[in-house]
This record gives C-alpha cells, sequence and structure tokens, in this order.
C-alpha cells in the first residue's frame, strides 16, 4: 500500500515536471502572451492540461488495456502535429491574427447601457470617444433563458471562470493540449508499463500524472502572464516586444521539430525510426 501511494507521488510529481518541458512552455507562452489577467493565465493552463490529460488517458489506456502498437510511423506523426501547431501559434501570433479571432470570438466589452466612454491606445498614444447602447430590455428582449441544467451556481461558476475566458480562449489551450498528448502519451504508458504491472493502477497513475500535470501548467501559465499584466497598457513597446519574442520562439521551435521529426528521424524518408521520448 505504502509503495503504490509513493508511486502515485511519484506520478503527480513527474507530471508538473512534465508541463515544464520546453515544447509545452513554448506553445502556452504564445497563448498568454495578450493575456493581462493571472487568473484567467491559470485558467487557460488548466483548461491545457485537462486537454493534455484527456489524450494521455484514452491513448495510455488503450495501450495498457488493449496492447495496442502505435507504428514507428503514427508515433512520428503525432510528434510531428505539435511542430506543425507551434508554427501556427507563432505565425498567428506574429501576423495579429491571434488578437483578431480573440475580438471576434471573445469579445470584450463592458455591460452598461446609455452613452459611455471608451478609451483606446494605438502604439503610445492613447485617445477616447464616446459609444452608447440600448436598454437591457431592448438588447436582451428576444433571448431565451437558460435551461434548468444551465441555472443557479452552476450558470455564474462558469461565467466566473472559464465563461469569462469567452469561447475561442477556452477552446484553444484545449486543443493544444490535446495535440501535446498525442506526442507523449505513449512515451507514458510504456514507462507506467514497465513500473506498474496491474493494469487498473496503471490507468489511475497516469490520471495522477495527469492531474500534475494539470497543476503544473496552472502554475507556470500564471507565471508567464506576471512580465505580460505588469507591462499592461502602460508599456506599450515592452509589450509589444514580449508577443513578437513568444511568437518567433515558436515559430523556430516549431521548424526545429519539424525538420528533427521529419528528416533526422525519418518520418519523410522509408526507414522511420521513432523512440517515444
Amino acid at each position: 500500500m505504502t509503495s503504490g501511494l509513493a508511486i502515485l507521488a511519484i506520478g503527480f510529481f513527474l507530471g508538473m515536471r512534465h508541463a515544464t518541458d520546453p515544447d509545452h512552455v513554448i506553445a502556452v507562452s504564445t497563448i498568454v502572451s495578450r493575456e493581462r489577467s493571472i487568473t484567467k493565465a491559470g485558467l487557460i493552463g488548466i483548461l491545457w492540461g485537462c486537454g493534455h490529460t484527456l489524450t494521455i488517458a484514452v491513448v495510455g489506456a488503450a495501450i495498457i488495456l488493449f496492447g495496442l502498437v502505435i507504428p514507428p510511423r503514427v508515433g512520428l506523426t503525432m510528434e510531428f502535429s505539435v511542430g506543425l501547431m507551434l508554427i501556427l501559434l507563432g505565425v498567428l501570433n506574429l501576423t495579429g491574427v491571434t488578437r483578431w479571432l480573440s475580438e471576434k470570438f471573445s469579445p470584450s466589452h463592458p455591460h452598461v447601457t446609455g452613452e459611455h466612454v471608451h478609451l483606446h491606445q494605438h502604439e503610445e498614444g492613447l485617445h477616447f470617444h464616446w459609444h452608447s447602447h440600448s436598454s437591457h430590455q431592448d438588447h436582451h428582449g428576444e433571448s431565451l433563458a437558460l435551461p434548468g441544467w444551465f441555472s443557479g451556481s452552476e450558470a455564474s461558476g462558469l461565467s466566473g471562470s472559464f465563461g469569462g475566458l469567452g469561447l475561442f480562449h477556452a477552446l484553444r489551450p484545449l486543443f493544444v493540449g490535446i495535440v501535446h498528448g498525442l506526442a507523449g502519451s505513449a512515451a507514458v504508458a510504456l514507462l507506467v508499463l514497465s513500473t506498474i504491472r496491474q493494469p487498473r493502477w496503471a490507468v489511475f497513475y497516469l490520471l495522477v500524472f495527469g492531474v500534475g500535470t494539470i497543476v503544473g501548467m496552472m502554475l507556470i501559465t500564471a507565471a508567464l502572464a506576471l512580465p505580460f499584466s505588469f507591462a499592461g497598457y502602460r508599456f506599450a513597446r515592452l509589450n509589444r516586444a514580449l508577443v513578437v519574442g513568444s511568437g518567433v520562439l515558436s515559430l523556430c521551435f516549431g521548424l526545429f521539430v519539424c525538420y528533427q521529426i521529419g528528416f533526422v528521424d525519418g518520418l519523410f524518408t522509408s526507414h522511420p525510426h521513432w523512440t517515444p521520448t
């Protein structure tokens, strides 16, 4: 019993360490590079960890319980997808598409009616303009009531936590975490099989490992958001440099990963060689 708990504790801390892998940190840095709230950055890390854990649990359990064997070319393809994703994240950040998508799918607007002022910053200059909205009754005249299963504490909890991120900000880290989980699931499952012989304990270990990854990534994203939160809108050049730097780093590392897997490890050759890491 004691040895089993010790193994699970090790799994939790290994999950936290797994969150610090370079490709993981670089990917989430592009996601939180425009985030000013440390709390929301932590929520982004939780969503990434949930996506990562989901894939680890599904693929890893299939390997442990059903003896699933992943061919080298398939394994390399899963890892190659991480490189492509890093390139995409970098390009989206550098071109400003990320900002456009954020404003389109996760608009941020004060919940006020009547005439009020909007303050904007362009480069290093500030300007404001007046804006007005229709009344609450006119604006929500055609709205539908929330269903019973989504009322009360559930609704307020969602809007106060993950709902505050918006659809785009919530789905993006979840999807990125799922892709990262594909790349690491085989290695984690094989490591567990070499240590734990009982399938149900091995699967439970995967879940504990995933919880550790969620906690680790939550701490990492919160820490990454600190300089962006500090820079805020007061230091436009510093903030822009941080955003551009995260995009360039993601793009360059993604290109390196794609080259390493595609040509060094042989994904695009007739003799691919893959060792889950």
